[in-house]
């Protein structure tokens, strides 16, 4: 209620008189409406929601055929694997690239995001990030442990305006198709991390992908030192 927004306003406020730099975008998804907004167009590092536009055009190449969602991506041609994910664990060193979509939107397991992005090539990701009108996001490299004088800070950049807006257009069928908006909502419907705002939802983390309750909850977050994003 109109109480709970008072108060996330307050709490943002605190965090930003603190010297954090906080944005946020909250859209009402029927009338498209702003319900609170800060900051929203600044362009910040986002870390792994950088996956999201990522996704988007795995599901367009699934959709148009130029992806096979059954083709085995060998986990070995990340030559420089982040240690962590889930994928590094696991015996099989190889997956179908739908699989790898799983494990990119469900852990934002950075091999998995890595060849998935090998895959389709950054060209076709900003390409597709400019036809869905993001001018302020971008996927600007790999997910690598640690980055070098050459390598770009950040993976990712991203507003929360854009970012808002991209995930109601998903949850609206209106991102590239519905039958893409339809395989990337169902990707994060499956997002294993509710620890952020969706903390808020109750949901298990696990398994909320069909509520009891009837909740249709998608979002992606993003981590590194000192970032905490997240849409949804």
């Amino acid at each position: 209620g109109r109480r709970s927004f008072h108060s996330t306003e307050r709490g943002l406020e605190a965090l930003a008189s603190a010297g954090a730099k906080v944005a946020v975008h909250v859209v009402d998804l029927d009338s498209g409406s702003v319900v609170l907004a800060g900051d929203d167009h600044v362009s910040l590092p986002v870390a792994g929601l950088g996956v999201i536009p990522l996704l988007i055009e795995v599901a367009a190449g699934i959709e148009d055929g130029s992806l096979d969602e059954f083709e085995l991506i060998d986990r070995s041609a990340d030559e420089q694997a982040p240690a962590s994910g889930v994928w590094r664990n696991l015996r099989t060193p190889t997956m179908p690239l739908g699989d790898l979509a799983v494990l990119a939107a469900t852990g934002g397991d950075p091999i998995a995001a890595n060849l998935l992005l090998d895959r389709v090539g950054h060209e076709r990701v900003s390409a597709r990030i400019g036809s869905l009108s993001l001018p302020r996001t971008a996927l600007m490299d790999r997910f690598r442990d640690r980055r070098g004088p050459d390598d770009a800070p950040h993976p990712a950049v991203g507003t929360a305006r854009e970012l808002a807006r991209l995930l109601a257009g998903l949850v609206n069928a209106q991102v590239v198709s519905a039958a893409v908006s339809a395989q990337v909502a169902e990707w994060l419907s499956l997002n294993h991390d509710l620890s952020l705002v969706a903390a808020a939802t109750g949901l298990d983390p696990f398994t909320h992908d069909d509520d009891a309750h009837g909740l249709l909850f998608i979002n992606k977050t993003g981590r590194a030192a000192g970032i905490r994003a997240e849409a949804g």
